[in-house]
């Protein structure tokens, strides 16, 4: 695996979300770094390339921090942007390329569909990261939002709730007591 270019992307992802132009601040960064906690886990227990998800984990949301009028379409540009940043550290194409369709099919929020194992584990780990990145939800809700106890509450969990419904039945199945622990602190 090549440490290397996980080490110097950890550090350009986190360089990245320190900007001011990141209009999602710092909780984009502990987003990210939980993408890749549950990729690297879901990799393991479901025989994809590690090194491929891992890398597609950090990169997936590069758009959105970067230049926020990209969000919109963060898969499409983050691929492209993940392209010349894996050219310049001499990544092979072929990798790129599996990186790229990683990144392109992320994102739950709209139906596309997952053609490799890969391109499943940095979509449900994306999905699941929102389970490990709770007091940023409660910042979002209590803090950003403005809501009440209650209100800012059942936001988190509706949240949450349509997070667990995005990952395939499989990774369902394997976080399942996750969201019944998390389901029952938030009361």
């Amino acid at each position: 695996m090549r440490k290397d270019i996980l080490k110097n992307l950890q550090q350009e992802i986190y360089d990245r979300c320190q900007k001011e132009t990141n209009k999602f601040g710092m909780g984009c960064y502990y987003h990210i770094v939980a993408v890749v906690k549950n990729a690297e886990i879901l990799a393991e227990e479901y025989g994809a390339d590690k090194e491929i998800v891992m890398i597609a984990a950090w990169l997936h949301d590069i758009a959105s921090i970067t230049e926020y009028s990209l969000y919109e379409l963060h898969h499409i540009h983050g691929a492209e942007m993940a392209y010349s940043i894996l050219k310049e550290y001499g990544y092979e194409d072929k990798k790129i390329l599996l990186v790229q369709k990683c990144i392109k099919n992320h994102r739950g929020s709209i139906s596309l569909e997952k053609n490799s194992i890969e391109e499943l584990c940095v979509a449900d780990a994306d999905a699941i990261s929102h389970f490990d990145s709770l007091p940023s939800l409660l910042y979002l809700a209590y803090v950003q939002r403005g809501m009440g106890i209650e209100d800012g509450k059942e936001f988190v969990k509706n949240k949450l709730i349509r997070s667990f419904q995005k990952l395939s039945a499989r990774s369902k199945k394997h976080y399942q007591n996750k969201f019944e622990k998390t389901m029952e602190v938030l009361g």
